[in-house]
C-alpha cells in the first residue's frame, strides 16, 4: 500500500545521510498506520523520540535495549484477546539490540510463533554509544573496541549470520534487504505482512558517522554491498535453505575492494604493513559464500 502521509516524518535528528530514517520511512509507507511500533534503545530511538517531540505518526512504544522482541510479543497478545487481530505489530532493533543483547527475545518470540514482523536495521556496530564492535561487525573492520594497529586489522571475527539463524527456527518468512533496493524491500515488507506468524527482515543501513564515508554516499554504498556479494538480498519462507529465493542475482560480481576504500573502517587493510592475504580471505569468503547462495549467473 502507499501512504500519502509519511508515517515517519521529517524532523527527526538522525545524521546526515543516516540510513536508518530511509529504511524506516519505507517500511511503514507500506505498512500503513494500523500498526504499533516497538523501538528499543539505540540510534533509532534516540534521533526520533526526544522529548516532547516523535517523528513517529504511528502509536510507538520505547522498549529497552535487551526486550523489543519480547515486549512486541507481549503487545500482540494484548491485542489479540482484545479481538483487535487486524493491527500490525511491527518490532525495531539496531544490530546491537538484535544480534547480541536482543537476541535471546527474539529467539523465544521466533519460537513462541508470535503474529510480530521483526526488522533488524543493521549499521553494524553499537553506532549509538560509540561506535563499538557488535558480532554483527564485518572481519576487518576498525572500531573503537576493535581498533586497528600495528599488531590489529580490527575485528577479527566473522559477522554472525543472524537472519540464517533466525530462518533456522523454522519461521514462515525470513529476508534480507537494503535502503537501495527499495521496491525489493517494500515486497519483502508486503510478503511479511501476509504471512501469519513470526517474520525477520534484516536490513542493511549503512551509517557514515562509524563507516566514515561522506554522507551523500549512503544509497550508493548499500548498493556496492550487494553488487560485491557482502551483502546478498534473499527471502526464504520455512528453514529448508535448498528453497531459498535470491532476489538479485549477481552478473560480473565486483571485487570487494571496490567496497572496502569507499569507507574508513576499512582504510588501514590498503597500508604496506597489512598483508594482502587479509584482503584475500575476505574476497574468499565472498566468494564461499555466494557460491553456497548460488548468487551469480
Amino acid at each position: 500500500m502507499k501512504e500519502e502521509k509519511e508515517l515517519f516524518s521529517v524532523g527527526h535528528r538522525a545524521c546526515a545521510g543516516c540510513g536508518e530514517p530511509i529504511a524506516v520511512r519505507t517500511i511503514l509507507n507500506e505498512v500503513g498506520p494500523n500498526t504499533v511500533a516497538i523501538v528499543c534503545t539505540g540510534c533509532l530511538e534516540v534521533v526520533s523520540t526526544g522529548w516532547p517531540e516523535t517523528a513517529w505518526e504511528v502509536p510507538l512504544i520505547h522498549a529497552a535495549f535487551e526486550n523489543s522482541a519480547s515486549v512486541a510479543s507481549g503487545v500482540k497478545v494484548a491485542l489479540e484477546k482484545l479481538g483487535k487481530k487486524d493491527i500490525n505489530v511491527i518490532a525495531f532493533g539496531g544490530d546491537g539490540g538484535t544480534f547480541d543483547i536482543g537476541f535471546q527475545a527474539l529467539s523465544g518470540m521466533l519460537e513462541r510463533g508470535h503474529n510480530v514482523k521483526y526488522v533488524c536495521l543493521d549499521n553494524e556496530a553499537y553506532m549509538n554509544t560509540g561506535i563499538q564492535r557488535c558480532s554483527s561487525t564485518p572481519y576487518g573492520a576498525s572500531t573503537t573496541t576493535s581498533p586497528a594497529g600495528k599488531y590489529s586489522i580490527g575485528e577479527d571475527r566473522p559477522k554472525k549470520p543472524l537472519a540464517a539463524i533466525c530462518a533456522s527456527h523454522d519461521i514462515p518468512y525470513t529476508a534480507t534487504a537494503t535502503i537501495a533496493y527499495p521496491e525489493d524491500l517494500k515486497k519483502k515488507v508486503k510478503t511479511a505482512l501476509e504471512t501469519k506468524g513470526p517474520c525477520f527482515l534484516h536490513v542493511l543501513v549503512p551509517c557514515p558517522t562509524g563507516w566514515r564515508f561522506s554522507s551523500e554516499k549512503t544509497v550508493e554504498l548499500a548498493k556496492l554491498a550487494v553488487e560485491t556479494g557482502v551483502f546478498v538480498l534473499w527471502e526464504l519462507r520455512g528453514s529448508n535453505f535448498n528453497n531459498i529465493n535470491i532476489t538479485k542475482k549477481l552478473k560480473g560480481r565486483k571485487p570487494v575492494t571496490e567496497y572496502l576504500k569507499t569507507q574508513g573502517r576499512f582504510r588501514h587493510l590498503f597500508r604496506p604493513e597489512i598483508k594482502q592475504d587479509v584482503i584475500d580471505k575476505i574476497q574468499k569468503d565472498i566468494d564461499e559464500k555466494c557460491k553456497r547462495f548460488g548468487v551469480d549467473l
